[in-house]
């Protein structure tokens, strides 16, 4: 019984998730066209066949048995139905083909642009509701890897930055932005055991980084601050919450506990665990950690291993997981841990942060999708369909609202990039038609719309195919 309740729980987080966006997304193309006098036969979430429908002026409004997207049927418009009907006589003037390109464009848009606003939207609430974390510069102490540009500079490990270019900073956020690397020459000022120190990094700092940052993202790794700068952060590994049912869970670790070390080295930093979590290459490894008085005492198998102060330690055996390629223990830093702080933000904050947010995961996403493309990134291990949505929906809302709310937004985001590609039956691919439309000032024939919207939708299935396929292997596999 507890497995069917719990197998209904994925269906329902994701159904609210993907039901949400879907209304979301064709809300934006219905309003568009009925906004240009458009007739719209036909408003769906989900796919046939129909649980509910209604007729409301020419509009039918259904509900779908298959919550895995929805449609909005715009008369007079080929579209991944594949109905003709009707197409080969002269356009009514509430159809579709009957207007002009540029109002066209903005309905096939609309879509995207409705799931980007509501993304805005979403995160903008959040962090109304929440405020915006930000991290104490001078909290977070600095690793240098040896031989890096940070060492060359002067950087040493522990080091804590307080001032940037001459100016006192707050947040370490506002540390190694574009706008400071660019600053000729760059000048750092660390707060040490012994006092301030005032760094000068060497001329040229930015371009220097910059070609760095290429010759990362050549070899096919990603250019993060560690790997083009030599600098990591020496974040203490304490956790801020263990998955159900994890490698971590079974073995009785739980939010608040500190790991001390892993297969007998310590763990001084959220790095080095993450570090000595992936060269276990899966085989169980002792892991030692402190838990507080406060906390109660860990469950079997769990052992006790000494008392230490206000706390007690402990040791079990543990295997971690594969995930894709890498392992995990199924634990979340705690970030509060070095003294994460949160701003209450206005409503104009609010919603610049929102529109920052956007903008910067709908970069990411394309700079992903390029590495999908490129094979820089395997397909296999990071594409996922409605299982892996299902599956990351419910570890969200086991999370919180919050968290919850957060994933919607993201995958609103996705689901904005995933539509504008260039791709027959998709948003983007009805784009390129009136792209041409509006270069040649004739649309294409009725036929070669319908061949290559069929060979679109073949496309769009065969990929759920994969997908689909893909969840399987990687949730029962």
């Amino acid at each position: 019984m507890e497995a069917i309740f719990n197998s209904l729980s994925y269906f329902l987080w994701v159904a609210l998730a993907l039901g949400v966006l879907v209304f979301v997304h064709e809300l934006g193309h219905f309003l568009a066209a009925r906004l240009f006098g458009m007739r719209v036969d036909a408003f769906s979430l989900g796919f046939p066949p129909n649980l509910l429908y209604k007729k409301v002026g020419q509009t039918e409004y259904r509900l779908g048995a298959i919550p895995l997207g929805g449609y909005v049927k715009i008369a007079g418009m080929v579209d991944e139905s594949m109905d003709a009907e009707g197409l080969e006589s002269d356009p009514e003037p509430d159809e579709f083909r009957s207007k002009p390109v540029w109002q066209r464009s903005i309905v096939i848009s609309a879509g995207v642009i409705f799931n980007l606003v509501f993304a805005v939207i979403l995160f903008a609430a959040l962090a109304l509701a929440y405020g915006r974390s930000y991290t104490p510069a001078e909290n977070v102490p600095l690793e240098i890897a040896e031989g890096s540009v940070a060492a060359e500079m002067g950087l040493q490990s522990g080091d804590r930055v307080v001032a940037v270019n001459g100016e006192r900073i707050e947040r370490f956020e506002e540390v190694f932005t574009p706008e400071s690397l660019a600053g000729d020459p760059f000048e750092l000022t660390v707060l040490r055991a012994d006092g301030e120190a005032v760094l000068t990094g060497p001329e040229g700092l930015a371009s220097q980084l910059s070609r760095l940052s290429t010759e990362v993202e050549r070899a096919g790794d990603d250019a993060s601050l560690e790997s083009v700068f030599g600098i990591s952060l020496r974040l203490p590994p304490v956790l801020a919450s263990v998955s159900a049912g994890s490698a971590a869970d079974e073995a009785g670790l739980q939010a608040g506990d500190r790991i001390l070390s892993i297969g007998g080295q310590p763990t001084v930093s959220w790095d080095r665990l993450t570090e000595q979590v992936q060269t276990s290459g899966g085989q169980p490894v002792e892991v030692v950690w402190a838990r507080p008085d406060s906390l109660g005492a860990a469950r079997p198998p769990a052992r006790l291993v000494e008392r230490r102060g206000a706390a007690n330690v402990y040791a079990a055996e543990i295997a971690p997981r594969a995930s894709g390629e890498t392992y995990q223990l199924g634990v979340l830093l705690d970030a509060t841990a070095i003294g994460q702080r949160t701003e209450t933000l206005g409503l104009g904050a609010a919603l610049a942060s929102g529109v920052d947010r956007t903008v910067g995961n709908v970069t990411a996403t394309f700079g992903f999708i390029g590495k999908l493309v490129t094979g820089r990134e395997s397909v296999r291990d990071n594409v996922g369909g409605p299982l892996m949505i299902a599956k990351q929906s419910k570890e969200a809302a086991d999370r919180g609202l919050r968290v919850f709310w957060e994933f919607v937004a993201y995958l609103s985001i996705a689901l904005a990039v995933f539509n504008i590609l260039p791709i027959p039956a998709l948003d983007g691919g009805h784009l390129v038609f009136l792209a041409y439309e509006a270069v040649v000032r004739r649309e294409p024939s009725l036929k070669v719309r319908l061949v290559v919207q069929q060979l679109g939708v073949a496309l769009i299935l065969a990929l759920m195919v994969f997908v689909i396929f893909n969840d399987a292997v990687r949730w029962f596999g």
